[in-house]
C-alpha cells in the first residue's frame, strides 16, 4: 500500500501521525509524510519519505492574518504536486490539516481522518465540546445541555459555509453535513475510550487509543531521595510565561516530594529560584520518566495525558486553552486525575491540589487500569489495521 500522511507541525498533531506512519512502514507499506520541515529527520529515520508542508499558521496572527480556510486553499495549490507524485492508495490527514483531504477528493483517493484527541463532534444531551464541562448525571441535566444545541448549530453552520467557500475555490462541490472536513469512510480517534462520554458512535468512527511517539530525549536524574516524584510537564503550545512552572517550583518547595520540571525551552524571565527538592531541564523522555512518577502536573494537552495514562501515572491538569479544559474534565470524570482551574492557579492552590492528588490512591489505581488497557490495545497498530481495511475495501 502507498499511503500519504498529512499533519501540520504542532507536536500534538505531528507526533500521533508519525506514530501511525512508523507502524505502516513496519508492516511493509510505502509511506509519504507531509509535515513541517522541523520533523524531517525523525520522519526519514522512521523509513518514510518526507514531503515539506507549507507552513501556514493554523490560526491567524497579526503578522500573518491569513484565516484558516484561506490557508487551506493556498495549501491545496502548494501540496497537490507532492500528493500526485506519491500516487497514494489512501490519504490520512490530521483533523486540522484539510488540504490533503481536499486534494485526495480531487484525485479520487480514499481518505481517512486522524483526530489525535477526544472526539469533538457533539451529541444532544452532552455539553458542547471544549467547555470542559462534565457529562450530565440526570435527565434534567441532559435537557439543560440540549438548550445549547441551537447555538452550537449556528456555529457549525458558519463553519460549513466557510469550508464550502474553500471547496468552491479549489473546484469541489459543497457539503451539506457539519464537520465536512472529516472523512465519511474512516475517522480514527486517538484517545482512550475510557475518556469518552457514553454516546452513539457512527460506524466509521473508531476510538483506537493514543498514538504515542516522542522525539526522544535524555533521562534526567531526579533529586535524590525516596519521596514521591512529581513531574511538571509544561505545554509546548500554551503558557508562554511559564506561570504553571513558576507556581509549582514555589508552591512545592519544602514539600516531602521530589520535583522534576520541564520548561520546554522557554526562558523564565525573571528567573525563579529552584528549590533543593527540584530539578529543571529543557527536555526529557516522557516515555522513560513517567512510569517512575507518582503524579504528572500538566496543562492537560492530549499528548501528555495519553503518555501519562499509558504509563499508569495519574494527572493533575491545570488547563490553559485549546482542548485542555475538555481533557481535564474527562480526567476527573474517568477517575484518573484531578483538575485545578487556570484562574485559581497559585503556589498555594497548586500545593494543595498536589497534596490531594497524591493522597487519593484511587487515582493511581484507575491510571493503572488504563495503562493495562493500553498494553494490549496499541493505538498505532489499531489505526493501521483500520487503514489497511479501508485500502482493501477500496480495492474491492
Amino acid at each position: 500500500m502507498r499511503a500519504f500522511l498529512g499533519a501540520f507541525g504542532d507536536p500534538g498533531h505531528a507526533f500521533p501521525m508519525l506514530a501511525l506512519g512508523a507502524e505502516l512502514v513496519a508492516r511493509g507499506h510505502e509511506v509519504t509524510y507531509e509535515t513541517w520541515s522541523r520533523w524531517r529527520e525523525p520522519v526519514e529515520a522512521a523509513g518514510m519519505r518526507f514531503a515539506p508542508a507549507p507552513e501556514y499558521p493554523v490560526f491567524p496572527t497579526r503578522e500573518r492574518p491569513m484565516n484558516p480556510y484561506e490557508a487551506v486553499v493556498a495549501a491545496v495549490a502548494d501540496s497537490r504536486p507532492a500528493l500526485v507524485d506519491a500516487s497514494p492508495d489512501v490519504v490520512i490527514h490530521d483533523v486540522l490539516t484539510l488540504a490533503p483531504a481536499l486534494i485526495a477528493e480531487l484525485e479520487a483517493v480514499p481518505t481517512a481522518t486522524l483526530i489525535p484527541h477526544l472526539y469533538p463532534v457533539g451529541e444532544p444531551g452532552l455539553p458542547p465540546f471544549g467547555l470542559g464541562a462534565r457529562a450530565p448525571r440526570t435527565a434534567a441535566g441532559a435537557r439543560l445541555w440540549r438548550g445549547f444545541d441551537p447555538l452550537v448549530a449556528r456555529g457549525l453552520e458558519r463553519g460549513r459555509q466557510e469550508l464550502n467557500d474553500a471547496r468552491r475555490q479549489v473546484g469541489l462541490d459543497p457539503v451539506t453535513r457539519p464537520f465536512g472536513g472529516q472523512s465519511t469512510a474512516l475517522v480514527l480517534v486517538g484517545t482512550f475510550p475510557q475518556l469518552e462520554y457514553p454516546r452513539t458512535w457512527p460506524e466509521h468512527v473508531h476510538v483506537v487509543g493514543p498514538l504515542l511517539w516522542e522525539p526522544g530525549g535524555p533521562v534526567v536524574d531526579p533529586p535524590p531521595g525516596e519521596d514521591p516524584l512529581v513531574l511538571i510537564a509544561t505545554s509546548t503550545a500554551q503558557d508562554p510565561d511559564n506561570r504553571m512552572l513558576r507556581a509549582a517550583l514555589t508552591g512545592l518547595s519544602g514539600e516531602r516530594l521530589r520535583t522534576l520540571a520541564v520548561w520546554n525551552g522557554r526562558p523564565m524571565s525573571p528567573p525563579v529560584r529552584i528549590p533543593a527538592n527540584a530539578r529543571v531541564t529543557s527536555w526529557l523522555s516522557y516515555a522513560r520518566t513517567m512510569p517512575d512518577c507518582a503524579l504528572v502536573v500538566s496543562h492537560g494537552g492530549s499528548g501528555t495525558v495519553g503518555r501519562a495514562l499509558a504509563s499508569g501515572t495519574p494527572l493533575l491538569a491545570v488547563p490553559h486553552g485549546g482542548d485542555m479544559p475538555e481533557n481535564a474534565a474527562r480526567l476527573v470524570w474517568s477517575g484518573a486525575g484531578r483538575r485545578l482551574p487556570w484562574p485559581l492557579l497559585s503556589p498555594l492552590t497548586l500545593r494543595r491540589a498536589v497534596r490531594g492528588a497524591l493522597a487519593d490512591t484511587t487515582l493511581a489505581a484507575r491510571a493503572g487500569e488504563l495503562a493495562a488497557w493500553a498494553r494490549v490495545n496499541d493505538g498505532a497498530a489499531r489505526a493501521a489495521d483500520l487503514v489497511e481495511r479501508l485500502w482493501a475495501s477500496a480495492r474491492g
